[in-house]
């Protein structure tokens, strides 16, 4: 067995363009706050904190069928770059939002990185929403609520292509888990692409450990392993209430570390988004130690 550490990046998007309520670009800083980098290094694994991505000033659009999308481009393809480079060089990128639309960068940087190996990856995307509008179908404009169509090569084609390739996981490789606030449009584009969804009502009927095991399994098939991108508001809002866009209903804290447990024993979590905290919204810091801790246990965290 090889005694040589670990390696984890922690990149901070402190973006939050993509999303109605402000707030979230305060994310990064909260979840170190709570002890991340502490914790991580406590697990015997060697962190670089590669700091936070700048964010491009703009006067935030009120308007449009793909909001701040000039800024949020520009993050995403600075992201790319990073996630991409640490992926290289041996890490796993671990990249704290942050709205979700940063997802589009993390994603396309880890996925090229092993494209350039001649391998795919696959994408357990865990989320209360199943952010696969496109501009022509978001009733908002809002881009955190497009990313993964972005991924599967829909929507606008300077993000669909970003990194030079479209698309960037094949659909049989991706699993949406704990879905339960989908738009009409999202629901013709989940079974237009053929993407696999557990939303709440099959976590509820079959158990969280069954669920997490068979979406591994699902992005594992063929590929060199998987990036896990988790928004905390797939935690019903009495764990984490610290988010914008909150629905009852949610995953437990049981269910949350779980689910994070599992993907660590796989060993095949080649990426790790934690994005949507807001400590705006948040109760005493609650939703980032939450997320501190999410992260620890999807890193290998164990109670023993």
């Amino acid at each position: 067995m090889s005694s040589k550490k670990r390696h984890a990046t922690v990149i901070g998007v402190p973006l939050d363009y993509g999303a109605s309520k402000k707030g979230a670009s305060g994310g990064p800083a909260a979840v170190r706050r709570a002890n991340l980098v502490e914790g991580l290094e406590a697990l015997d694994l060697e962190v670089t904190d590669a700091g936070d991505l700048p964010v491009p000033k703009v006067a935030v659009a009120a308007k449009g069928k793909l909001k701040n999308g000039a800024a949020i481009l520009k993050v995403c393809q600075n992201l790319e770059k990073q996630a991409y480079e640490a992926v290289a060089n041996g890490s796993v990128p671990i990249t704290l939002g942050g709205d979700h639309s940063l997802a589009v960068g993390s994603v396309s940087g880890v996925a090229r990185a092993f494209r350039d190996k001649g391998r795919k990856i696959g994408l357990i995307w865990v989320d209360a929403h199943a952010d696969i509008n496109t501009p022509d179908s978001s009733p908002t404009g809002n881009v955190h609520g497009m990313p993964l169509a972005h991924l599967l090569g829909m929507g606008h084609k300077d993000f669909a292509r970003l990194g030079g390739f479209s698309p960037k996981i094949d659909p049989r490789n991706i699993v949406l888990v704990g879905i339960r606030d989908v738009d009409r449009a999202e629901a013709v584009n989940i079974r237009k692409s053929g993407i696999r969804v557990f939303s709440m009502q099959e976590i509820d009927r079959y158990g969280m450990g069954v669920v997490t095991e068979q979406a591994i399994d699902m992005a594992s098939d063929g590929t060199a392993g998987f990036h896990l991108s988790f928004d905390i508001d797939v935690v019903d809002p009495g764990n984490a209430p610290g988010t914008g866009t909150v629905k009852r209903g949610g995953l437990t804290y049981r269910e949350s570390h779980l689910l994070m447990e599992l993907c660590a024993d796989s060993e095949r979590m080649v990426g790790l988004d934690l994005v949507e905290v807001n400590p705006l919204e948040d109760t005493q810091n609650a939703t980032a130690v939450l997320a501190s801790e999410l992260i620890a246990s999807a890193m290998g965290k164990n109670i023993y």
